[in-house]
């Protein structure tokens, strides 16, 4: 199994997180983000949530800055299309996606999975391949009812301390959520072990991740320590 890196040509890489609803981001990739973040590297994130309430708005901001505490170079953007609905009002969001696409050219994008079967994670992928053509992305995964879960060949692995960050921050932060069956520490615990059991984590835990395009570029094997 390859450990590939991915290298930015600029002095602070810019990354762009997409979300359809105020948690997205957090459960599908928090754990990578957070070790993003301490990176030495400092990045520059473009946090985007598509829809939320005035109470998800709230615990979505929270959130955001419990993820982002270590990032100086931030914007956080929350938008109110109708949850559910996407879809329906597939023009606002496209012309939204448009407008984002003129002040932000990222380096790394993460989104929804595009075999997710809610409506309004899809859209945000087709949106996400549609507006940014030549663009690393990474459609992360949101274990749910639809039993639509993938078989991802990306994986980035977290250790158990970044593990307890993340879930101790979602179920703090997002309390408008805790009576869902689903929104439980066992869930949140359970993908990254079999996605950590599937990479052969040191750590035991993963994120994981579809790629449906990556340029290798001047491609070669190094030893450690190269």
């Amino acid at each position: 199994m390859l450990d590939l890196q991915i290298k930015c040509t600029g002095k602070n890489p810019k990354i762009l997180c997409l979300g359809a609803h105020a948690d997205d981001i957090e459960i599908g990739c928090g754990g990578t983000l957070m070790n993003i973040c301490e990176n030495e590297m400092q990045p520059e994130i473009y946090w985007v949530v598509l829809s939320a309430n005035d109470e998800r708005k709230q615990e979505a901001l929270e959130s955001a800055d419990i993820f982002l505490e270590n990032i100086e170079q931030k914007e956080i953007i929350l938008c109110d299309f109708k949850e559910n609905y996407f879809p329906y009002n597939g023009e606002e969001i496209k012309e939204f996606f448009d407008g984002m696409s003129k002040l932000f050219s990222p380096d790394l994008i993460f989104t929804h999975y595009r075999g997710d079967l809610h409506q309004d994670h899809r859209l945000i992928s087709e949106l996400t391949f549609n507006t940014y053509r030549d663009h690393l992305i990474l459609e992360y995964e949101i274990p749910k009812y639809d039993g639509d879960l993938g078989s991802p060949h990306v994986f980035s692995p977290i250790n158990k301390s970044v593990l307890d960050s993340k879930v101790n921050s979602l179920l703090k932060c997002f309390q408008s959520q805790k009576s869902k069956p689903w929104f439980s520490e066992d869930t949140f615990r359970a993908l990254p072990r079999l996605r950590g059991i599937e990479s052969k984590s040191q750590s035991g835990y993963a994120e994981a991740f579809f790629c449906r395009k990556m340029v290798l570029g001047n491609f070669k094997l190094v030893q450690d320590g190269e």
